[in-house]
């Protein structure tokens, strides 16, 4: 959990699927706020760290309501990747039925039979989301960034996609916050996976490489205040 080790690398340091130009243009943007950076990780430990301690208990409920309500373990636990193409097991509360990755795409789209009961509650108000406060503390992820993918979806990045992968991957993005009823976008398409790789990812993305463009510690945290707003109702798209 060493903070040096969360900041942002030294170019030649990057993995070799990395270093091309249009990475580099964001890397220069990050390169002259490292300070910010290590302010972020700072503050992605102590605040991850108490939320973790005041929502212990109703972590635990929901552990429990997740047990009666259906058979498989607690968490999901998905492959993803985050800062310079690392590979990491998402922390979420288990929101489908068991083994529900090897029952359809990995895409989740609206009245997915494979959502529990206590799973749609959970995924409309974002609770699910809680146990990713401990991938945030361990410094796989931070609490805004852009979302982990799964290993197959980095396979298509653009180049300029790629410069994500400076960062710590997020918990909730301006991608995220315009883009929270992609599932809905996806029901009426044959073929899931295509959609979301050819229309969807691309447009998240923009807003994920204008994030970086824009960052600062400031622009955090409003995002963090739009996602509040977002699961409470208010539409951003």
């Amino acid at each position: 959990m060493c903070i040096k080790n969360n900041i942002l690398k030294n170019w030649d340091d990057l993995p070799e699927f990395m270093k091309n130009p249009e990475v580099r243009f964001y890397y220069d943007i990050l390169d002259k706020k490292r300070r910010s950076l290590i302010v972020k990780r700072v503050f992605d430990i102590v605040i991850s760290f108490f939320l973790l301690v005041v929502f212990s208990v109703p972590m635990l409920v929901i552990a429990v309501l997740i047990k009666l309500d259906s058979r498989g373990p607690i968490f999901y636990r998905q492959e993803r990747v985050t800062k310079n193409g690392k590979k990491f097991k998402i922390h979420k509360f288990r929101t489908m039925v068991n083994h529900a990755d090897q029952m359809g795409t990995a895409i989740t789209i609206s009245n997915d039979t494979r959502i529990t009961k206590v799973g749609n509650r959970l995924r409309r108000s974002r609770l699910d989301e809680l146990p990713q406060l401990i991938d945030i503390f361990v410094g796989d992820m931070s609490f805004v960034g852009t979302r982990p993918e799964i290993v197959r979806y980095v396979r298509e990045y653009t180049p300029a996609m790629r410069a994500t992968l400076l960062l710590p991957a997020g918990v909730t993005s301006e991608a995220s916050i315009r883009y929270k009823e992609e599932n809905k976008l996806l029901d009426c398409v044959e073929n899931v996976d295509v959609a979301y790789i050819e229309k969807v990812l691309p447009a998240k993305m923009e807003w994920n490489l204008k994030s970086i463009q824009q960052f600062s510690l400031w622009q955090d945290l409003l995002t963090c205040f739009r996602t509040i707003l977002a699961v409470m109702g208010k539409d951003y798209s």
